[in-house]
């Protein structure tokens, strides 16, 4: 019973990753944008300007494309480990305690090892949301830049921690269709897959 609960607390394991990566990669309301003033002051929503870009849809196509192959696996996985645990059970009247220990200990050894290799895909895809977000701002820091320099302002504020502004001060649409412009979906910026995820896709996605 023990390898039971085991197996049953690795799979309720598998299960939990793909609910937070859905929430990260949840489609994004549609932006509108008035004509932008001349201000000191300009606002920007971070997340919309990522989100809305050609290069944020990209990395969102590809981390939904990435969990979905990693609850597959998740899945299979899943069968896997319950088949097994399942012919250990009904096997062990008929098998001496001794030998039944070793396969007890070696199923026991190989949910562990699943466990760890999950565990490091799930925070290689974590950390792969993360560094594409930082290749877009790197990238899009000097055209947000030029704007604001174009625009007369001084200042850029994160438009989340604004109590109160008008619409003509956020820039958002605009600096999105800039950046869409000039470095379209930024493929060629991405950085490599990492090898853990690498396993998950076929060739032709991986950077």
């Amino acid at each position: 019973m023990r390898l039971f609960w085991r197996v049953a607390a690795f799979i309720c394991l598998l299960a939990a990753p793909n609910f937070a990566f859905s929430q990260q990669v949840d489609a994004q309301p549609s932006i509108t944008q008035p004509d932008l003033l001349r201000s000191p002051i300009l606002t920007i929503d971070p997340e919309l300007l990522f989100s809305g870009s050609a290069y944020g849809q990209r990395v969102s196509a590809q981390i939904v494309t990435l969990s979905e192959a990693l609850a597959a696996q998740n899945r299979v996985l899943e069968a896997e480990l319950t088949a097994e645990e399942r012919s250990l059970t009904d096997r062990r009247a008929g098998m001496e305690i001794g030998a039944f220990r070793v396969e007890a200990a070696a199923f026991d050894a190989r949910v562990q090892l699943i466990r760890q290799e999950r565990d490091a895909t799930e925070t290689a895809l974590r950390q792969r949301v993360a560094t594409e977000r930082e290749t877009f701002l790197n990238a899009a820091r000097p055209i947000l830049g030029r704007m604001m320099i174009e625009s007369g302002a001084a200042m850029i504020l994160d438009r989340r921690q604004v109590f109160l502004s008008i619409d003509q001060l956020d820039m958002t649409q605009l600096a999105v269709e800039q950046i869409d412009r000039q470095i379209g979906d930024g493929e060629t910026l991405a950085p490599g897959l990492a090898p853990e995820l690498q396993l998950l896709v076929p060739q032709d996605l991986e950077q």
